[in-house]
């Protein structure tokens, strides 16, 4: 089964940095767009940032500038980098994955989202 894990994520203050990755690990014929999300308390899970299978990447406004999404298509691994951290950048970040899967009997599967736990980044003094 495919399994996207998540690390790098922790207690930062103001103005610091934090790298976020995701390994997405199993039987996997390929992988298409990757993305990173995010959820505060009390709020909506928003998209932060996406890359295709290309490299384009795309940002949410507020992080244009501070944050860089990259991925090692070797390793099936996408990383956030985030700079210049804010209290508002406070959340839980998903890993997200859209990828085909290489199922039972060797059947190579439908493209289909998956999702990692979640990282706690915590950004205060």
């Amino acid at each position: 089964q495919v399994r996207l894990v998540e690390s790098g994520g922790g207690l930062v203050q103001p103005g610091g940095s934090l790298r976020l990755s995701c390994a997405a690990s199993g039987t996997i014929f390929s992988v298409n767009e990757m993305a990173w999300y995010r959820q505060a308390p009390g709020k909506e899970r928003e998209l932060v940032a996406t890359i295709t299978s290309d490299t384009i990447p795309t940002y949410v406004d507020s992080v244009k500038g501070r944050f860089a999404i990259s991925r090692d298509n070797a390793k099936n691994t996408v990383y956030l980098q985030m700079n210049n951290l804010k209290s508002e950048d406070t959340a839980v970040y998903f890993c997200n994955a859209d990828l085909t899967a290489v199922e039972a009997a060797g059947v190579i599967g439908r493209s289909k989202d998956y999702w990692g736990q979640g990282t706690q980044v915590t950004v205060s003094a």
